[in-house]
């Protein structure tokens, strides 16, 4: 099974990055792929909150998503966007994703659950729980053109208990979409992306932001694809506005399972407890 991954470089203007996406379709399309992935944050990307406040829009009125689902079922390809900010019921934003079919239609989403609030070592300060909502529930997308689809969104690749929930529900495919920052990217990307696709013995489809962005952040770039040994299969590099492109064997996890199974090794255990330090031996 061929797929897609496009990075981007996402702007302040989501007219342009949806225009960015339809490329990306048409280009996965006649590369042969039946489903594109894009990064968290595909239609807009901006720091300035008071900019970006008019283009936050609810799910049914966002014109990025509109576009991308009439490219899609023009097009007759699959397409994971990777995440866009959406108004929420409760007025809050909504860090989501989408995957939408070959017909144009919406098959699932997800709300980020982990939000990224963190003092980095480079003087980077970011907050994302001080304008979304988490989300609470974990998701796999049954009958996609790469099996059964689990989804995250980036900072979520910390933590590995949910890749092993997806697994454990019968993902053969996990999506993590990114922004990741310059510094956490060089440190752990590569390390977190293959660790989590040994530890749930399947695939890991990361498509990535990557370069300097308009409203001054940087992102880290490096879409790629980690098979279910670990192995590299797709690495975009530094690369801006690229799609590139990787054959999928899903055969390979259960070969990979069945020569070490290590998720029917899993067993439940006792809460930690912290034990009492015996003291000195006292005489009689």
């Amino acid at each position: 099974m061929r797929i897609a991954l496009f990075q981007m470089t996402s702007g302040i203007d989501p007219a342009a990055n949806a225009a960015a996406i339809e490329r990306a379709i048409g280009e996965a399309k006649a590369g042969g792929a039946a489903m594109l992935f894009t990064p968290e944050m595909s239609g807009l990307i901006d720091k300035d909150r008071e900019r970006a406040a008019p283009h936050y829009h609810g799910q049914g009125e966002d014109p990025v998503l509109a576009r991308v689902r009439a490219a899609a079922k023009a097009a007759g390809l699959w397409v994971h966007v990777g995440s866009l900010a959406v108004r929420a019921d409760d007025g809050r934003l909504a860090n989501r994703a989408f995957v939408i079919d070959d017909a144009g239609e919406i098959r699932a989403t997800y709300d980020k659950i982990h939000l990224f609030d963190v003092d980095l070592p480079t003087g980077e300060s970011w907050r994302e729980s001080a304008s979304y909502a988490p989300g609470s529930r974990a998701v796999v997308v049954e009958e996609t053109p790469v099996g059964r689809l689990g989804l995250t969104i980036c900072y979520d690749l910390r933590f590995p208990a949910l890749f092993a929930a997806l697994a454990e529900a019968g993902a053969e495919v996990i999506a993590v979409p990114a922004a990741f920052t310059v510094s956490t990217g060089e440190a752990h990307w590569h390390l977190l992306l293959r660790a989590r696709a040994v530890e749930a013995e399947l695939f890991v489809v990361a498509a990535a932001q990557g370069g300097r962005h308009e409203d001054g952040r940087a992102t880290y770039g490096h879409s790629l694809v980690a098979g279910p040994w670990g192995e590299l299969l797709l690495d975009l590099g530094d690369a801006h506005g690229t799609v590139g492109f990787v054959d999928l064997d899903l055969e390979r996890i259960a070969e990979v399972r069945s020569r070490l199974p290590a998720l029917k090794h899993r067993r439940e255990f006792d809460p930690v407890r912290p034990m009492a330090v015996a003291g000195p031996a006292t005489a009689p």
